[in-house]
């Protein structure tokens, strides 16, 4: 019994002698700042940076130790790890001693930390092999990705980015061509008693990777030419991922198919033809949907959809949609072809439409057909359409219009996420008319444009800002259907005013006009991941001449959510002809 106090006394005797060797400014701090809550049986001491830090890594005892061999495992262990997460802050030389204090008459060990200077990169060496060497093409490639290099010398060093840039630096070397692009030599190399870390990376790109032929698993009712005829790429040429990524959204993008993966083979023996492999999982051809909503511009909504992928066993696309919404019913019945190797894809369609807006009804009974190029970011379409229109407005004369018209539209996008957009800009033109002499009650040309652009602003802002313009050239706005021409107001457009409230009164009604013009610009705060605040400035007009352009202001703030589908947005607007307040509400569709 007495050689065990003894053992006990002479181990409370080091563990002292420990503590009374410990630099005596740590052991001061240790007791008064800088320690962990009361619930804790253990503290930790160190500077505030280091403190926060090791917080989020290091458990400490949340009860008493059950004896002082637990409390001494406990703290030799803790001593490594906190040394090896010290090391990965650019701390290499660290002190971590041992303290204790009296909290309600329990000792409290305390883990007391001297950080040590926080290491510097002295010297930075990034090398390639492989072919890129030899590739005159990529030796631009290869200085900007130096210059974007960011470990500085100077800079302090941390694990953390020192592994996210070679990351990034092979991501970008294996974007384009170089599909087995591998590290072969990587080195921080750390000199403690100078606290400077030099660091070495080797990265080789092996050979000029081509795309061969497609190995195509999982199809059973289609053909594999509507795989070949999506893909982005041709046979011979150089790997790109972004081809890749596109050929696989592509895909992902037809209703035929629920899973894609698209991938290819990286054995450098057959870089010349190197298999592009594609697996899908084919979905039922016929679909029957049933859905619901709500819009500030048309109140509620009630849908119901049939479409039938495999129309004809040709894989065509065929859909007949009822739409219920508050200002607006329509009935669509169509059926589009598949893309063909040129990107061309061919429609036919047709409609049958009430609207009542603004004290104007119309009823419009649309036949059309329509060519359509598509790439990933482009489309150019040329329809031809005939329609008959029957124009109802409160307190005037109602008229029936008949035109068979030509339809030309581009749009361009090149956007950063299609979903949730942060950088990037939306491109449209739209040419249309009709001539009296060809199945149309008057002569008219509408010409409409629209420009949107997002630019980021910070970690999470975005600044976005609108423009559109359109114009009708006719005789008069009489004998046009409301299609070509021009109303505003409401989400898109206007806000502060009610959907399609700005334009031509015809009786006690507002109907569409020959000119039009209307701009936002709007500003978003993302506060969190998915919720943000958006303060924003509508102007614009709608009316029958330029001389008769009046303009309407909006202003106002909203909320702003992200969903799986898109960003949910619901805005309270003050239209500052009016002075009135409206609620608008809708997914924010931006193309």
């Amino acid at each position: 019994m007495l050689r065990k106090r003894l053992v006990i006394n002479l181990y409370a005797l080091c563990f002292s002698m420990l503590a009374v060797s410990s630099n005596p400014i740590l052991a001061e701090t240790a007791l008064i700042p800088n320690i962990t809550g009361p619930a804790k049986f253990a503290r930790i001491s160190a500077p505030d940076d280091v403190q926060k830090f090791l917080q989020e890594h290091i458990k400490l005892p949340e009860e008493p130790f059950a004896n002082n061999m637990a409390q001494r495992t406990f703290l030799r262990r803790t001593k490594h790890e906190i040394i090896e997460l010290l090391a990965t802050q650019g701390y290499f030389s660290p002190a971590v001693t041992f303290d204790k204090r009296i909290s309600n008459k329990v000792e409290i060990p305390v883990i007391v930390i001297d950080p040590g200077p926080m290491a510097n990169i002295r010297s930075v060496e990034i090398k390639f092999q492989g072919s890129i060497v030899d590739d005159e093409s990529q030796q631009d490639e290869i200085k900007k990705w130096r210059k974007a290099w960011p470990l500085k010398v100077g800079r302090p060093f941390l694990s953390a980015e020192w592994e996210e840039a070679k990351s990034v630096l092979l991501s970008q070397v294996s974007y384009k061509k170089f599909a087995a692009a591998r590290i072969v030599k990587s080195e921080a190399v750390v000199d403690k008693e100078n606290a400077q870390v030099s660091l070495h990376v080797v990265i080789d790109s092996g050979p000029v990777f081509y795309f061969g032929e497609l190995k195509i698993d999982g199809l059973d009712r289609y053909d594999s030419g509507m795989i070949e005829n999506h893909r982005p790429f041709r046979t011979g040429e150089p790997y790109s991922k972004e081809l890749m990524h596109r050929f696989q959204i592509a895909l992902q993008n037809i209703p035929h198919f629920g899973n894609v993966s698209v991938s290819i083979d990286p054995d450098v023996s057959k870089h010349n033809a190197s298999p592009v492999y594609v697996t899908v999982t084919e979905t039922k051809s016929q679909r029957i949907a049933v859905g619901g909503g709500y819009s500030s511009n048309n109140g509620a909504r009630a849908e119901v959809n049939y479409s039938n992928h495999n129309f004809l066993d040709r894989a065509w696309n065929f859909s007949t949609l009822l739409r219920l919404e508050q200002k607006r019913q329509t009935f669509f019945s169509g059926v589009n072809t598949l893309p063909n190797e040129n990107n061309i894809y061919y429609a036919l369609g047709a409609t049958l439409q009430r609207t009542d807006i603004e004290d104007l009804v119309t009823v419009r009974q649309r036949v059309d057909a329509a060519r359509i190029y598509q790439t990933y970011n482009t489309q150019w379409q040329y329809s031809l359409n005939w329609q008959r229109e029957e124009k109802r407005p409160d307190g005037a004369i109602n008229q029936t219009v008949e035109a068979l018209a030509f339809d030309w539209r581009y749009r361009y996008h090149l956007v950063d996420d299609p979903v949730n957009i942060r950088r990037g800009n939306v491109s449209e033109l739209r040419v249309g008319g009709g001539l009296d002499s060809v199945f149309s009650d008057q002569d008219f040309l509408r010409l409409y444009g629209r420009q949107q652009n997002w630019w980021p602003v910070g970690k999470r802002d975005v600044f976005y800002l609108r423009g559109e313009a359109g114009y009708t050239l006719a005789p008069s706005r009489f004998g046009i259907p409301q299609e070509y021409l021009f109303r505003a107001g409401g989400i898109q457009s206007v806000r502060g005013y009610d959907f399609l409230s700005i334009g031509v009164r015809e009786g006690n009604a507002i109907v569409g006009g020959r000119v039009l013009a209307t701009g936002t610009a709007e500003y978003t705060h993302w506060f969190m991941r998915n919720w943000g605040a958006a303060a924003f400035v509508d102007a614009g007009s709608a009316a029958d001449t330029i001389e008769d352009m009046d303009l309407f202001l909006g202003y106002g703030a909203g909320v702003r959510w992200r969903s799986p589908a898109g960003p949910l947005a619901l805005d309270l607007a003050r239209g500052h002809k009016t002075g009135t307040f409206r609620v608008h509400f809708s997914m924010v569709v931006n193309f």
